[in-house]
């Protein structure tokens, strides 16, 4: 390979589009090496044929635990290191949970969350040989503060965040950092391309779930984010060598995060008593 031997090394998933296509891009840009993980590696030869020396490209599903051991056993051997692993391969799914099937669930968790965890897992032992590393997981604003019809989806972003913090304590010792990036409404086409809807829409939940899948369609093609800002803002962080817990990204976002900790701080201050009454009686 032309590229110098100490180039960092990207690992990142869904890179076919969105910010994951972005990110890939703007990680090249910056000097560094790229495997991307998609599941059809054809949606990357375009960037494949211009980045011959610098990207390779490695089949993955992310609701296949078999697979994703695959992908990254192949990318470790790509150039002997990884240095940066994006989880960012995800999916919506909008939809009442009562109107959502059993096997929509069940695959929309398996891609979310069970996916990234595999994906972690498998990366570990490379990165805690190496004693160095950048875990980076796509967040989501409805792990911020939740929608109607997204408790499926957000749920998933939720729980991904819980494990991140778990994980910034467990892996400091090894040198290993840990972001969680939490974007607003990027205009990607995550709606249009990377959306499921509910298996049975059910008119009772038309004012709730409804009207929010109707809102996402409408907001389409119309996001305030700029998927490239996004992916250059994540290129940046990485080169600084900063690693924030959270990036929020866009104003969305950012506005959405302090009106969420601003209600959380009233609703825990008007129920702090009942709270504090619980413990033991001081002796």
């Amino acid at each position: 390979m032309s590229n110098p031997t100490d180039s960092p090394v990207w690992f990142i998933t869904g890179a076919a589009s969105g910010i994951g296509r972005r990110l890939a891009e703007q990680a090249l840009a910056s000097g560094a090496r790229v495997v991307a993980a998609v599941r059809s590696p054809k949606s990357l030869e375009d960037l494949a044929c211009r980045a011959v020396d610098s990207l390779q490209v490695v089949s993955v599903d992310m609701a296949e635990p078999a697979s994703i051991r695959r992908a990254v056993e192949e990318a470790q051997r790509c150039w002997g290191r990884l240095d940066v692993v994006v989880n960012n391969a995800g999916y919506g799914l909008v939809g009442a949970l009562e109107e959502c099937g059993d096997d929509q669930i069940a695959r929309n968790l398996a891609t979310n969350l069970v996916g990234p965890l595999q994906l972690i897992r498998a990366v570990l032992p490379f990165l805690r040989a190496q004693r160095s590393g950048h875990l980076i997981t796509l967040g989501a604003a409805a792990a911020i503060g939740n929608y109607p019809g997204f408790s499926v989806y957000g749920g998933a972003k939720a729980a991904l965040e819980a494990v991140s913090e778990s994980l910034r304590l467990e892996l400091a010792p090894f040198g290993i950092r840990v972001t969680v990036v939490v974007p607003g409404p990027f205009r990607t086409d995550f709606i249009q391309r990377s959306l499921d809807r509910a298996a049975h829409r059910m008119p009772e939940y038309e004012p709730t779930a409804g009207k929010f899948l109707g809102f996402l369609e409408r907001m389409n093609g119309r996001q305030p984010g700029d998927p490239e800002r996004a992916a250059a803002a994540i290129v940046r962080m990485v080169s600084e060598g900063k690693a924030p817990m959270r990036l929020v990204l866009g104003k969305y976002a950012v506005d959405k995060t302090r009106k969420t900790l601003a209600a959380r701080a009233v609703e825990l201050a008007a129920w702090e008593a009942v709270g504090l009454g619980t413990d033991f009686p001081p002796t």
